[in-house]
């Protein structure tokens, strides 16, 4: 009896045992079978960012566009009517655009006439007049041209002083002082390389060659020194006084972007520095003011102290660095960055499963919210918010 009740706990305790190697094993198998799902979310998510379109518009003729709220979101009061003519035929006139492209551009007036001997009639010999003419217009473009501005400042003195007097009043012509002292430069000049660098993006050393092939020897290094000085002695003062500006603002926008800089002290030249960007709200009352600040790192104590005094709201991405503030600075969500994640949701999973899904869902919803936004656009905050 004793053997018998033994043999029975012994099969009760192994398939005690069996039951929990079965459960961790299903444990197991569900978990593997999560983590495959989000493996193939990922590879279909990479072949779409390494073969598919990168940008993440959703087009009206997109069905996650009409999701729910399609006729809500389309729907204009303030649109009339169209009339028959207007859907069957409207053709968009290109008539006077050359015209007035043209308009405010300086002309210059060539006139063709015939040669003295070709304006006697060869039939009659009497004079030939002119009895009409045609027109043809043509864009001229010239060259930026170099030239030498030569500054002679007079000085003053008193002839009856110098024959009698102890002293001799002198006296300068006004005449403004240069951009660089001792240089050549010209505030023309200086701003004409930096617009090719900053602004067209053509490096200073093609900048020297395209002077060379020009006759003119300005070397890299002289162009270096001029953007170089002037943005110490002129723009950092600009600088400083946008930045005084943007700090009473209640509300600022901040980014920062990955650059590579050569030959930074203390860096190799492949690691990454940052460009931190910072930018008033368009609100439609002001030109917005955008500054950038170099730094060569991500560290939160660069936005902590370029906003140093600032108190109101800061629109950013998640980043952890604008989240360790003063309590003075209020985070607001970059919804950009929100609708991304949805974009990416909704790329990652098949496409027989993305109607209706969250992510179509919370991609919609963003969509909405721009179109309203971009409806409001030239409002004033105070419409905006009625609106």
């Amino acid at each position: 009896m004793k053997t018998h009740m033994k043999s029975n706990q012994k099969q009760t305790e192994y398939i005690q045992q069996l039951e929990g190697k079965c459960k961790l094993q299903e444990d197991k198998i569900t978990m593997l079978e999560h983590k495959l799902d989000w493996l193939e979310e990922q590879i279909r998510l990479n072949q779409h960012k390494k073969f598919g379109a990168s940008s993440e518009k959703t087009t009206f003729d997109d069905h996650m566009a009409l999701v729910f709220n399609e006729a809500e979101g389309f729907q204009k009061d303030d649109i009339p009517e169209p009339t028959i003519e207007e859907v069957t035929y409207k053709r968009k006139k290109a008539v006077g655009q050359k015209d007035e492209m043209l308009k405010d551009l300086r002309a210059e007036t060539i006139v063709y006439e015939l040669p003295e001997a070709e304006q006697v009639c060869p039939d009659c010999g009497e004079s030939r007049h002119v009895m009409g003419k045609e027109i043809r217009r043509e864009l001229k473009i010239i060259p930026a041209q170099v030239e030498v501005v030569e500054h002679v400042q007079l000085i003053y003195s008193c002839r009856s002083c110098e024959k009698t007097a102890e002293r001799v009043s002198i006296a300068k012509a006004k005449c403004p002082q240069p951009i660089i002292k001792g240089s050549i430069a010209s505030p023309s000049a200086v701003a004409h390389i930096m617009t090719e660098k900053f602004v067209k993006g053509t490096p200073i050393y093609r900048q020297e060659q395209d002077y060379k092939r020009n006759g003119i020897q300005l070397s890299r290094q002289t162009m270096s020194n001029w953007v170089n000085r002037s943005s110490l002695d002129w723009l950092a003062l600009i600088y400083g006084e946008l930045k005084a500006e943007i700090i009473k603002r209640d509300l600022l926008s901040a980014d920062e972007t990955t650059l590579q800089v050569l030959r930074e002290p203390g860096k190799v030249a492949a690691s990454k520095s940052y460009m931190w960007l910072y930018r008033t709200a368009a609100d439609g009352l002001d030109r917005p003011i955008v500054l950038y600040e170099y730094q060569s790192s991500r560290s939160a104590q660069h936005p902590k102290r370029f906003l140093e005094g600032y108190k109101g709201f800061l629109h950013s991405d998640g980043y952890a660095g604008y989240h360790n503030l003063p309590k003075d600075i209020i985070i607001c969500g970059c919804l950009a960055h929100v609708r991304r994640k949805y974009d990416e949701a909704l790329k990652s999973i098949p496409q027989n499963q993305q109607i209706g899904s969250q992510a179509a869902i919370g991609k919609s919803y963003c969509d909405q919210l721009f179109r309203i936004e971009k409806q409001l656009a030239d409002v004033t905050p105070e419409e905006r918010y009625e609106k």
